[in-house]
């Protein structure tokens, strides 16, 4: 009776674990037909299409598709019957580098299921439309002296229900620019001793923040970059900001290169990078930014200003290649030439001073960089200009299917090869 009890509640266990995965009732897989998901310039991008409902092919499956260069104008809206519910269809050429994407999509019973793939075309020769100011230097210069005019000053307050086993947390401020504060989450190791810290900068948006690595060996500083406390968690404020003053803030005074919402933000990672060096425990040595989407973009910048960054992780890093959409090519977030806004060429040239490429340019640390052909915020063709433009060593991990999102299994990886660099206990 024993064995078959023992027996009974394995299967339940294993039950449990081994579950189907969740997923949408209708599947539409999606892929360029080229292995490696990329093509030669002048080559026509195929694509495998198959549509699937309880783990099997759906026969007769009728859809809907568009192809096109990435997020411009579709030149290809049609649509086909999958016979045996999987099949090929027939793309386009690029005659220059970029990426082609195919929109598919499927309806039955009134709902519309929807995936998309995207293909590259000699990825390695995407090359930035960015144009460099002479003063850019000079520019970047000037702006962190003034901003180190100011004292840190740097306040911490105490989050004891933010501790961990491992790690004291705080909420720190530190003061900035035009009387404005830059707030965060620091954690700091409980053992004695000297560590090193990773600075993680933030994506898009108006939020709090937790702090991050709160179990590792490693001084950690997450901050916010709007002059707003980050510890705020059961306040509105976030929600009435981001819809009020700080709507659209990545647009705010592009006309003007000293004003420019961006240039406080900038300047602001490099005085995060001045705080921690302010911190007890940080062996002054080992030193690492990371981020994503605007983050990633903050990574490159931090690195670029600040030679005292010894390695960046930076996945699909936003504000590359911002003339991209004024060239006949997607460029990046925000996506300020996008042919339904009226940009001056004034701003045109402001947004040079802040174009990550320039930066990137200027990069000299080593890198951990991953983004996916699929993304629709940040376009791969912004991305694949950026990285091209980087000579500094660079490790890219390309997620040929992801959008604007990251596998955990390449931010893993991504963590492990960060936090290997700057000797991070257990990495």
């Amino acid at each position: 009776m024993k064995i078959i009890i023992t027996c009974i509640c394995l299967f339940f266990a294993f039950g449990i674990k081994a579950q189907s995965q969740k997923a949408d009732l209708i599947r539409i897989m999606v892929a360029p037909h080229s292995t490696d998901y990329q093509y030669e310039v002048g080559e026509r991008a195929d694509f495998d299409v198959t549509v699937y409902k309880y783990g099997k092919t759906v026969p007769n499956a009728r859809i809907k598709y568009q192809i096109g260069p990435e997020q411009m104008q579709p030149e290809i809206t049609s649509s086909t019957t999958l016979k045996n519910g999987t099949g090929k269809i027939e793309g386009i050429a690029l005659d220059h580098p970029g990426f082609i994407r195919l929109q598919v999509s499927y309806e039955e019973d009134g709902k519309s299921y929807k995936n998309t793939a995207t293909a590259g075309v000699a990825v390695d020769e995407i090359r930035s439309f960015t144009q460099e100011p002479a003063d850019f230097d000079q520019f970047w210069k000037k702006a962190l002296k003034d901003a180190r005019k100011i004292e840190l000053n740097p306040l911490y307050t105490r989050l004891p229900k933010k501790d961990t086993p491992s790690n004291l947390a705080y909420h720190i401020r530190f003061d900035h620019t035009g009387n404005s504060h830059i707030y965060g989450i620091l954690m700091v190791p409980r053992k004695e001793g000297k560590f090193p810290a990773v600075l993680h900068v933030p994506g898009a948006g108006v939020r709090p923040y937790h702090g991050t690595d709160v179990e590792d060996e490693v001084i950690s500083l997450q901050i916010g970059i709007h002059g707003i406390p980050v510890n705020l968690y059961d306040s509105s404020i976030y929600k009435d900001l981001k819809k009020g003053a700080l709507y659209k803030y990545y647009w705010n005074r592009m006309d003007d290169r000293d004003a420019y919402y961006y240039k406080r933000v900038y300047t602001a990672c490099v005085r995060a990078i001045d705080f921690i060096h302010t911190v007890d425990k940080f062996d002054g040595e080992h030193l690492a930014v990371t981020g994503g989407s605007q983050g990633g973009a903050l990574t490159i910048v931090t690195a670029a200003l600040d030679d005292r960054v010894d390695a960046i992780a930076a996945y699909y890093p936003a504000l590359s290649d911002l003339e991209g959409f004024k060239n006949g090519r997607a460029g990046g977030w925000p996506r300020i030439y996008e042919p339904d806004f009226d940009f001056s060429g004034e701003k045109m040239k402001v947004t040079r001073y802040y174009d990550v490429v320039n930066f990137g340019r200027r990069l000299k640390a080593p890198g951990f960089y991953a983004y996916g052909f699929n993304d629709n915020v940040c376009p791969a063709s912004s991305i694949a200009a950026l990285l091209n433009a980087i000579s500094s060593p660079k490790d890219v991990t390309v997620a040929y299917d992801a959008a604007h999102w990251m596998y955990p299994e390449v931010k893993a990886e991504g963590k492990k090869w960060l936090f290997n660099y700057i000797k991070v206990s257990g990495y």
